[in-house]
């Protein structure tokens, strides 16, 4: 779903996984390949970031970005900045223990680039809804 909330654009998906999952796919810069439409590799200072992970990543358009880890909240949120520009903040929000939001929010400048983060959305959800196995139901 696109959603305008000036001064971002929020691109918000419900993920059928724990928000653990879905965070734990988020924050692994080694898989940032696979359900980033935009990146071809990834060079981190951790594989798993938090506050202060710095790094670069190659773009499909063939250059490095640098990128830093500026807001960081576990399990919760993360926004990065590319080439010192405040870019792309990510954020999962529980609804259940098996099911989450997924919301990417885009600086309204940026605008097209939610049309690659919904791209993205799509990928992150089956991705971890493929590899999440609910527990069982004990009655």
């Amino acid at each position: 779903m696109l959603k305008i909330s000036f001064p971002f654009i929020q691109v918000s998906r419900i993920v059928n996984a724990s928000p653990a999952a879905l965070w734990n796919l988020l924050t692994d810069t080694t898989r940032w390949t696979e359900w980033g439409p935009s990146i071809q590799q990834v060079q981190s200072s951790h594989r798993y970031i938090r506050a202060g992970s710095a790094g670069r990543v190659k773009t499909v358009l063939g250059f490095w970005a640098p990128f830093v880890i500026n807001e960081w909240e576990n399990q919760w949120y993360w926004s990065w900045r590319v080439f010192n520009i405040r870019a792309t903040r990510h954020r999962v929000e529980a609804i259940n223990a098996n099911c989450c939001m997924l919301i990417f929010e885009v600086p309204f400048w940026a605008g097209p680039y939610a049309l690659v983060c919904s791209a993205a959305a799509k990928r992150i959800s089956r991705l971890v809804e493929k590899s999440f196995k609910p527990p069982p139901v004990i009655r």
